[in-house]
C-alpha cells in the first residue's frame, strides 16, 4: 500500500501527511468552486484540472517515498511502522507493568526513534517485531533494576544491546553489558530456516563490536562470550558477578528457555530484573511452557507482567 494511503503511515507521519492532505484539499476545493464556469467552457478544461490534481498527487507520493525506506522492511525483513493501536497497546502494558503512566509514554517514543536510528546505523538488524523491541527497551530503565550490571543472552548482532545502554545511560544509569552468543554466522533457532540473514550480513563478532560501538565508552567495554548458555565453560566465565538485568532471548524451545531460567536464578541480584523475549508468541510456545513450569517450583521470580511479547520477572532477595 503506497504510504500516503495507508492508515497507519498517516498517523505515524501526521505533520507530512496533513501538509500533502491540506494542498490536495485546496485543489480539490478549488476545482469544485470554480467547477461551473469549468463547466460552461469545455470538457477539455475539466481534464486539464484533474490532470493537475493527478500529477500533484504523483508528485507529493513521490517525495514521500525515500521516507519509505526508513520504515519499510527492506534490509530487515519486518517494517517498523506500527499502527496507533498497537503504539497505544504498548504502552498501557508497559504502564501496568511499572507503574509509570508518563515514563511509558515517554520511553516508547525514545525507544521507537532509537530503533530506527541503530538500524539506520548499524551493521544487520534488530531481532524481533517493532513494538516487542520498543517494549524491552522501554520497560528495563522503568523497572529500576538494582544494579547496573546487564547480561543479554543471544544478541544477534550486538544491536539491541547498544540500545539499551543508550536508555539506560538516559535514565541517569551506568551499564555494563555483558553478551553470551555462538556468533555462528546466522541466527540459530531449532526449526527455523538457516538462510541467510535479510540484512545481508553476516552474524559474527566484528558486527557487534562495530555496533556496540554506537553506544560509546558503554559499548566498547562490553563483554562478549562466544558460546552457548548451557555450556559449563562460559557459564564459569559469566558467573563472576550478579545482574541487575537478564534478557533471556537465546535458544526458545523449551529446553532452552528452562536452562536460562535455572541459570537466572544464580546469577540474578536481589530485585533484579528478567526478560522473556517473545512470551507468549504463538511461532514459539516453548517459551511459555518453560516459563510456567519453572514459576510452578520453587523459585525467586515474581511474573510482573508482559509488553508486546515481553514477559517481566522480579528476583526477592
Amino acid at each position: 500500500m503506497p504510504l500516503l494511503t495507508s492508515r497507519t503511515a498517516r498517523r505515524t507521519l501526521r505533520p507530512l501527511a496533513d501538509l500533502i492532505d491540506q494542498r490536495i484539499e485546496r485543489h480539490v476545493r478549488r476545482a469544485l468552486r470554480d467547477y461551473s464556469t469549468v463547466r460552461n467552457t469545455s470538457d477539455a478544461a475539466l481534464q486539464e484540472e484533474l490532470q493537475k490534481l493527478q500529477q500533484e498527487l504523483q508528485k507529493s507520493r513521490s517525495r514521500l517515498r525515500p521516507l519509505e525506506l526508513f520504515f519499510d522492511g527492506t534490509g530487515r525483513g519486518m517494517a517498523r511502522l506500527p499502527s496507533a493501536h498497537h503504539i497505544d497497546q504498548a504502552i498501557d502494558e508497559l504502564a501496568q507493568v511499572t507503574g509509570d503512566k508518563d515514563g511509558s509514554e515517554r520511553n516508547v517514543a525514545q525507544a521507537f526513534r532509537l530503533l530506527i536510528a541503530m538500524e539506520a546505523l548499524g551493521v544487520g538488524r534488530i531481532a524481533g517485531g517493532t513494538m516487542n523491541i520498543v517494549g524491552k527497551l522501554s520497560a528495563v530503565p522503568l523497572l529500576d533494576p538494582p544494579n547496573d550490571e546487564v547480561l543479554e543472552i543471544g544478541t544477534l548482532y550486538g544491536m539491541f544491546g547498544a540500545a539499551l545502554i543508550r536508555m539506560l545511560e538516559r535514565a541517569g544509569r551506568e551499564p555494563k553489558l555483558t553478551i553470551v552468543d555462538p556468533l555462528a554466522g546466522t541466527q540459530l533457532q531449532p526449526g527455523a530456516s538457516m538462510r541467510d540473514d535479510a540484512s545481508g550480513a553476516p552474524v559474527q563478532g566484528s558486527a557487534v563490536r562495530v555496533n556496540l560501538a554506537l553506544a560509546g565508552a558503554a559499548g566498547a567495554a562490553t563483554r562478549v562470550q562466544q558460546g552457548f548458555s548451557e555450556d559449563p565453560e562460559v557459564r564459569a566465565l559469566i558467573s563472576d558477578r550478579s545482574y541487575g538485568v537478564i534478557i533471556v532471548d537465546g535458544d526458545h524451545s523449551a529446553a532452552g528457555v528452562a536452562a536460562d531460567l535455572e541459570w537466572a536464578e544464580q546469577i540474578i541480584a536481589p530485585g533484579g530484573i528478567v526478560v522473556l523475549d517473545d512470551f507468549g508468541h504463538p511461532k514459539w510456545p516453548g517459551i511459555k511452557e518453560a516459563f510456567e513450569k519453572h514459576m510452578a517450583g520453587e523459585t525467586r521470580f515474581t511474573f510482573l507482567g508482559h509488553v508486546a511479547h515481553s514477559g517481566y520477572l522480579k528476583a526477592s532477595a
